[in-house]
């Protein structure tokens, strides 16, 4: 990518357990596109209160925030907006001469595929997952009208608060249900993690579903998506959750809006 670093460029990075190349190339080649004097790293950290930190002393305009960080920044941050007030989970930091303040585009962009891909809002779902990915789709299908829910989360306590706080319903397992939307929001099927290749839920509960949504973005297409498509099923991936959430990012850092065509040349580079 071309380049010309000045010392007036802007730094954005993202701290992530597992830094991927999705949201540096997406940034970067919309920063060239529009000739926006700034320039996306990726990092991981295993000091995230030093790594924040740095955020804060350099003048770091932005910082993307993936798993497991999304709860422990919260201290670590000034202010919190409403996105992330909300559900104490953020993924983007913005620092204003040095307030740091963060958001949660991840809510933002769960919100506009529930109602882009017209999922019925009477649709009985069951969620995978209670950490801070789960507490954003769990609570974008709350805000969205979809009362009939089910956690399903291994970790009692961190599932029970979930649900509880949201009106929903929590198991360890999801038994004998047979939801019509499945939601996955844990590292299963994730490339280069412990359970890649493996489904979310099982071939049956896949097929009595009508919608399947999968968080995991790498690989585009996840064993469960793969699955649900093969079934006929209305699918959203995690690919289409990376993209909105990484553009509302964009806008936040620069203030600058790309039109339809700039959002989809980016989102075909970043995955080239």
């Amino acid at each position: 990518m071309q380049m010309n670093p000045n010392k007036d460029t802007q730094l954005c990075m993202s701290l992530s357990g597992r830094p991927g190349n999705f949201g540096l190339r997406f940034h970067n080649h919309l920063y060239e596109q529009l000739g926006l004097n700034f320039y996306y790293k990726a990092f991981s950290s295993q000091d995230l209160t030093g790594a924040v930190g740095g955020i804060r002393a350099l003048g770091i305009r932005g910082c993307g925030v993936s798993m497991p960080f999304k709860e422990a920044c919260i201290a670590l941050v000034d202010e919190l907006d409403a996105s992330a007030a909300a559900i104490q989970s953020i993924n983007t930091i913005v620092n204003t001469g040095g307030h740091l303040k963060a958001y949660n585009t991840d809510y933002i962009a769960v919100a506009q595929l529930l109602e882009s891909h017209a999922v019925p809002k009477d649709s009985t779902f069951a969620l995978r997952g209670s950490g801070g990915m789960a507490k954003a789709v769990a609570s974008a299908l709350r805000d969205g009208g979809y009362p009939n829910g089910l956690i399903v989360a291994r970790n009692e306590r961190a599932g029970r608060a979930l649900a509880d706080s949201l009106g929903y319903r929590w198991q360890a397992e999801l038994g004998d249900e047979r939801p019509q939307m499945l939601i996955n929001v844990t590292p299963v099927g994730m490339d280069g993690g412990p359970e890649a290749g493996q489904l979310a839920f099982e071939p049956e509960v896949i097929k009595a579903a009508e919608t399947v949504f999968d968080v995991v973005a790498i690989p585009s297409e996840t064993p469960l998506i793969v699955r649900a498509r093969a079934e006929g099923k209305r699918v959203i991936t995690g690919l289409e959750v990376i993209a909105i959430q990484a553009l509302e990012q964009f806008v936040l850092y620069t203030g600058v809006r790309p039109n339809e065509a700039q959002f989809a040349a980016a989102v075909d580079f970043a995955r080239s």
